[in-house]
């Protein structure tokens, strides 16, 4: 997976009205997710603009709150590629993060908040990574066409194993069949999506069934 350099400011403020300040100067709201839960009370030391939000089984998470450009998080949000994030912070600490969840406008599309999550060696994390097919199916020699039903499938696995594409050979998808998300297997990784789901199916195309009806 590849590497993406992102440098958060720390944030002047909380509530709504903070908020719309910031996002008025062309920032981004956004919270790390950081650490694994601690128990509470809490009696180890807080980095800088970190604290600790309440969380079930009387455990606690901590968060860290900041700011990144619209501009720097450009090229991470737009892009078909996944990333580990190299999110550095006040007080020169750098975290391995991924991106987490993003929030947009409904009608301008802009984005209003980005949840960051630590990742750690032993811990693994979950993303969704882009499918690519390989391969030119036996379905589609027999006049029927490819379709790609998921483009993305949601991975579970240590980050260094996480992969930036699932490729999947198609060469032996017959006409009328599919590949399920059960039918797939890949080394160091679990795929979470709904077995039965289809991925990838040939279908027949409406011309190759009206040649197939006259020939009748």
């Amino acid at each position: 997976m590849n590497t993406f350099q992102l440098k958060g400011a720390p944030r002047e403020g909380t509530g709504k009205k903070a908020t719309k300040a910031i996002r008025k100067k062309g920032l981004i709201p956004a919270i790390l997710y950081g650490r694994m839960p601690v128990a509470l009370p809490f009696e180890g030391a807080l980095n800088t603009g970190e604290k600790i939000v309440e969380a079930p089984n009387n455990k606690g998470l901590v968060i860290t709150e900041f700011t990144v450009t619209t501009e720097d998080v450009r090229n991470l949000i737009y892009t078909p590629h996944i990333y580990l994030v190299d999110l550095s912070l006040e007080g020169g600490r750098t975290v391995k993060t991924i991106m987490k969840d993003i929030q947009f406008h409904p009608v301008t599309d802009a984005v209003l908040h980005i949840d960051f999550l630590e990742v750690f060696d032993t811990k693994p994390i979950v993303m969704e990574v882009p499918v690519v097919l390989e391969g030119h199916a036996e379905g589609v020699k027999a006049g029927g066409k490819l379709n790609l039903e998921m483009r993305k499938l949601r991975v579970k696995a240590l980050f260094d194993k996480m992969p930036e594409k699932l490729v999947i050979n198609v060469e032996k998808l017959g006409l009328g069949k599919a590949i399920q998300v059960g039918d797939l297997q890949f080394d160091n990784m679990e795929l979470i999506n709904a077995k039965n789901a289809v991925v990838c199916s040939v279908k027949l195309t409406r011309a190759a069934r009206g040649e197939a009806t006259a020939n009748t």
